[in-house]
């Protein structure tokens, strides 16, 4: 009986492990890719549905995180992130040998615009696209290295102890709104055209630049040890709103320009 215990103790230590390595939550990704499908132009959306065989992008948001867990795809494992410690400026940042959150996306990107990808190489890299931008534009996946992106930055939230990485994949998006993703991509989905044009310019390390500037904010406004509540998810639910947003509209950008 002592064995099956200690057993089942080691899955949930382990689940918990990987779950706080995942980005903004199944919800969080689910927003992202249900608002870069409302920006789909008529081809891409066409090609979108075609290489993921009728699924919308909204099934595939987090089967990367899951993915990346498997031996088959542990090679993505460092795909997720692109760590900078504190007092390093963004591009003075050590590069990861296996690829960061920015390489990744430029290479999914690459083999979809190769016209002698095959169908299932697009199909793959389309399905690791869609959560990779997701990442990009989480503040703790541009975290320090030091801390493992906030993973050992330990805090006080609503009086339990937990991580900084993990409040801010799930934690207070779902204390902001308890809204379905739908609703979500429907209530921050709501500015201007020039606005939404404004946020598609630039390239991937200016997105990615941009990021790092918040979780930066959010490293100084967040102390080890801090204890977190009400304040706190006021301060930070419009960013998130934002960078969720950003996340949706930028990757319906890329698919626009790639197909």
């Amino acid at each position: 009986m002592k064995s099956i215990y200690g057993i089942s103790l080691l899955f949930a230590i382990l689940f918990a492990s990987v779950s706080d390595l995942l980005a903004w939550g199944q919800k969080g990704h689910d927003v992202t890719c249900e608002i870069a499908e409302r920006h789909l132009d008529r081809g891409a959306r066409k090609a979108v549905r075609r290489l993921l065989q009728g699924k919308s992008m909204v099934y595939w948001s987090n089967w990367l995180d899951n993915a990346s867990h498997t031996p088959e795809y542990a090679y993505t494992k460092t795909w997720h992130y692109k760590n900078i410690d504190a007092g390093v400026a963004y591009e003075q940042a050590e590069l990861e040998p296996n690829g960061d959150v920015v390489t990744a996306i430029q290479s999914q990107i690459q083999v979809l615009k190769d016209k002698t990808s095959s169908t299932e190489s697009k199909r793959l890299a389309l399905k690791m696209l869609v959560h990779l931008v997701g990442d990009l534009h989480q503040p703790m996946h541009m975290g320090h290295k030091s801390d493992l992106g906030g993973n050992r930055w330990t805090v006080q939230f609503f009086g339990k102890e937990r991580n900084l990485h993990g409040i801010w994949d799930t934690d207070v998006l779902e204390g902001g709104h308890k809204w379905s993703y739908e609703e979500w991509a429907t209530e921050v989905d709501c500015i201007s055209k020039k606005q939404k044009k404004e946020i598609c310019q630039g390239t991937l390390d200016d997105w990615g630049r941009e990021t790092f500037a918040v979780a930066t904010e959010v490293y100084n406004c967040t102390p080890i040890n801090s204890k977190l509540s009400y304040d706190y998810q006021a301060r930070w639910i419009p960013v998130i709103e934002q960078q969720l947003l950003k996340g949706g509209l930028r990757l319906a950008h890329i698919l626009n320009d790639i197909f």
